[in-house]
C-alpha cells in the first residue's frame, strides 16, 4: 500500500554539551491507513521521532513528506497550516483548554480552519457521538474524568479529518480500563473509517493491534515487524 508518510534518513541533534543525536538516522514509511506503533525504552528517540513526524520540531537532518509535501520546503506559518489540517496529535495529558467546554474544544481545529458554522456543529455533534461523549459535551476538562478528557482530545484531533494521526504515550495517564477503552477507539477509527495511525506507547496492547510495530533504541530504528490481519491494512 502506498506510505502516505515517509521520514528519510531523519535524525535530530540537541545542542547539550558537544551536542546530543536523539535520533541518528531513521527511514520510515507509514502505510495509508495502516494502524504504526513506536515503542521502545525512555529515551530511545520515541517522542523526538513523533514531533519531527508531525512538524512539531525541525530535524537536523534528513526530511519527512506528508502526502508528497516536503517539511522541509514549508516555512513556519505553511507548517502550522499542514498542522492544522492534515494531522491531528493526542497528547498523554489531553491539553485541553481548560475554560471551554468539550464541544467547542472539538469545534476549535474546526473554527481556526474556517470551516462554516453548520458544518462545525454537524461535525462536533458527530465526533462527540462517535466517541461516546454527546451527554458530557457542554462540561468543561476539570468536570471529566480522565478517560472522558482523552475521549475529548480523540474527538478534537480528528476535528478536521487529517490524514494522520499522531499519539504521544495517549494511555500514558490513564487505568487499565479507560487505557483499554482508547485503545479500541483507536482500532474502530482505524478499521472502520480507514483512518491512519500512528502511535508511540509502552502499552503492549497497542502493539498487539498493530499493522506495524516500530521498536526503537538508542535513537534509532532497532527492528520494524510488519503484520498482515490487523488493523486497517
Amino acid at each position: 500500500m502506498k506510505a502516505i508518510l515517509e521520514a528519510t534518513a531523519l535524525g535530530r541533534r540537541f545542542p547539550v554539551g558537544e551536542g546530543v543525536w536523539a535520533l541518528k538516522r531513521v527511514d520510515l514509511a507509514v502505510p495509508r491507513g495502516a494502524f504504526v506503533v513506536i515503542t521502545g525504552p525512555s529515551g530511545c528517540g520515541k517522542t523526538t521521532l513523533l514531533n519531527l513526524l508531525g512538524g512539531l520540531d525541525r530535524p537536523t537532518r534528513g526530511d519527512v513528506v506528508l502526502k508528497g509535501l516536503a517539511y522541509s520546503r514549508l516555512d513556519e506559518s505553511g507548517l502550522a497550516r499542514l498542522r492544522r489540517t492534515e494531522i491531528g496529535f493526542v497528547f498523554q495529558f489531553f491539553n485541553l483548554l481548560s475554560d471551554l467546554t468539550a464541544e467547542e474544544n472539538v469545534a476549535l481545529p474546526m473554527r481556526l480552519a474556517g470551516l462554516p458554522p453548520a458544518e462545525i456543529t454537524s461535525r462536533t455533534a458527530a465526533l462527540l457521538e462517535a466517541t461516546g461523549m454527546s451527554h458530557r459535551a457542554r462540561h468543561t476538562p476539570h468536570e471529566l474524568s480522565g478517560g472522558e478528557q482523552q475521549r475529548v482530545a480523540v474527538a478534537r484531533a480528528l476535528a478536521n479529518d487529517p490524514a494522520i494521526v499522531l499519539a504521544d504515550e495517549p494511555t500514558g495517564n490513564l487505568d487499565s480500563k479507560n487505557s483499554e477503552d482508547i485503545m479500541e477507539l483507536f482500532r474502530r477509527f482505524n478499521r472502520e473509517k480507514g483512518q491512519t495511525f500512528v502511535v508511540v506507547s509502552h502499552d503492549p496492547g497497542f502493539a498487539e493491534h498493530a499493522d506495524m510495530v516500530v521498536r526503537m533504541r538508542d535513537g534509532e530504528v532497532q527492528a520494524l515487524e510488519e503484520r498482515e490481519g490487523t488493523g486497517a491494512c
